[in-house]
């Protein structure tokens, strides 16, 4: 089996993940996925895809990610993980699928205005 890439975003975050046989690696720019993010239901955002499939610990992953914040970080991963599974069997699109792992989720933080202090926000107004 070769290695398969896929790319997945989310907001600022960009994932590239490289998918090899092997016995359940998951290596984050150079580091474990555990010790790059500790907190544990961030690390089941990027074990999910595996466990909706059913195939934990056959494939290793090596996973470059730049960009956003940890949580988006850990949905781009996500999302490239589904699709890398994805070109690996066909058969699992309809699961991943219905869990929204192949959903580009295009929302992101609303550009500034000018004449306002935010996006949407408006500088205190009274008529006295």
């Amino acid at each position: 089996m070769e290695m398969i890439n896929a790319i997945g975003r989310r907001k600022a975050a960009v994932a590239r993940v490289y998918l090899t046989k092997g016995e359940g690696a998951i290596r984050i720019n150079g580091r474990d996925y555990k010790e790059y993010f500790p907190q544990p239901h961030i690390q089941n955002k990027i074990s999910a895809p595996f466990n909706e499939v059913q195939v934990d610990n056959i494939y290793d992953l090596n996973v470059n990610v730049a960009g956003g914040g940890y949580k988006g970080q850990a949905e781009a991963i996500r999302m490239a993980i589904s699709r890398a599974l994805v070109k690996l069997n066909e058969d699992f699109r309809k699961p991943l699928k219905d869990q929204k792992f192949l959903t580009r989720d295009a929302r992101a933080v609303e550009r500034k205005k000018y004449g306002k202090p935010k996006a949407r926000k408006s500088f205190q107004f009274s008529k006295r």
